[in-house]
């Protein structure tokens, strides 16, 4: 059995505090969902289940809010997940496994995240001192190893040897990339008035320079800015597939696999390597990538230790140019890579690392 991509789309993605600050969470993923659908030229009722990822919310069950808001049937039951940055490709690797089971022909997979609209978050403490409020939740049961995410990524850049000049060159090329091609397209449907992504700007190396150091080389110019947004794939059979005039890409390849905790930024280079030996392919093999820039040391990293030519990543700019929506991020480069695909055809490969020392890579082709 085989699972294809039929359809893919993405929100605008906004600063927190930016142009969809005063939207929800369903309010920012519905007109998505409802994109995405009418792209692979589906019904509402065609759809056996929708997969959603959402790291930042309060928890209950979005995907079921997100499902009723975009006019999906009652039956539609919603499935949230939280792997939080790995989620949205996780969501679209879950979809696919449905399809392969024989359980689904019609998935919807993806993610969404509103850090504007957030909900504060307190611990709590069994003497009975007053709930204290917190920003990063623990990733791992040893502190000394659950480092601050701008803390790991100086480490891994002091540990590979990228200096701080790499980092910021890199966050230049992804900005010029980005405002070279940031204008609608098939992968990306206005929200709110909006048409594109608001935060891709000139960046220059004389602005890196001046960046405000977050954590040794980690600057706010080659740091992904917490942001909101949408983004989701319409997964089917190829039963379905057949029948849709919309372009379809076959996965031919999903991993998830952890790492070394305190070394997140690394995970996905693991994932990248497994996927390619099971499909008996070599890096070479690799026409376009879509590799997570949460921050611009781990997709070196990432691109380094997995053996990809950088002249195929992120054609389009990455995420220091849009913004990071946690939930959102990893569905938004699977979106990006099956519109690149469906124009050039080829093998292609989005991958994303985790809090916690996780890695997810996703393998198409067109």
């Amino acid at each position: 059995m085989s699972a294809f991509i039929a359809a893919a789309c993405r929100s605008p993605v906004a600063p927190r505090g930016g142009a969809f600050a005063a939207l929800s969470l369903h309010q920012i993923a519905a007109p998505v969902v409802q994109a995405v659908l009418a792209q692979a030229g589906l019904d509402a009722g065609d759809v056996d289940e929708l997969i959603l990822s959402n790291a930042l919310g309060a928890g209950g069950n979005p995907a079921r809010i997100v499902s009723l808001a975009s006019g999906l049937p009652e039956r539609i039951a919603g499935l949230s997940i939280d792997r939080q940055c790995a989620g949205g490709l996780d969501a679209v690797l879950l979809a696919r496994q449905m399809i392969l089971s024989g359980a689904a022909d019609v998935v919807i997979a993806g993610g969404a995240e509103s850090y504007s609209r957030r909900p504060i978050r307190l611990q709590t403490f069994a003497d009975g001192r007053p709930p204290e409020p917190y920003d990063q939740a623990p990733f791992t049961p040893w502190p000394d190893r659950d480092p601050d995410m701008a803390q790991a990524a100086h480490r891994l850049g002091q540990t590979l040897g990228i200096s701080r000049m790499s980092q910021d060159d890199w966050a230049v090329q992804s900005h010029a990339k980005a405002h070279a091609h940031n204008r609608p397209g098939s992968d990306l449907i206005p929200l709110a008035g909006v048409h594109s992504d608001t935060f891709t700007r000139t960046l220059t190396p004389a602005l890196c320079r001046r960046a405000k150091i977050i954590n040794g080389d980690v600057t706010t110019a080659n740091t992904a800015v917490a942001a909101d947004g949408a983004a989701f794939c319409v997964v089917v059979s190829a039963k379905v597939a057949r029948r849709l005039r919309a372009p379809r890409v076959e996965i031919i390849g999903g991993e998830t696999i952890g790492g070394t905790p305190d070394l997140p930024g690394l995970a996905p280079v693991a994932a990248i390597q497994k996927v390619l030996a099971r499909a008996g392919l070599a890096p070479t093999a690799i026409h376009k990538a879509e590799i997570m820039e949460a921050f611009a040391v781990q997709a070196i990293a990432c691109v380094r230790g997995a053996g990809l030519d950088p002249g195929i990543v992120n054609g389009g700019g990455g995420a220091l140019a849009r913004g990071h929506p946690i939930g959102a991020s990893g569905a938004i480069n699977a979106a990006r890579l099956y519109h690149d695909l469906t124009q050039v055809g080829g093998v292609g490969l989005a991958a994303i690392a985790a809090a916690g020392g996780i890695g997810t890579a996703l393998l198409l082709r067109a």
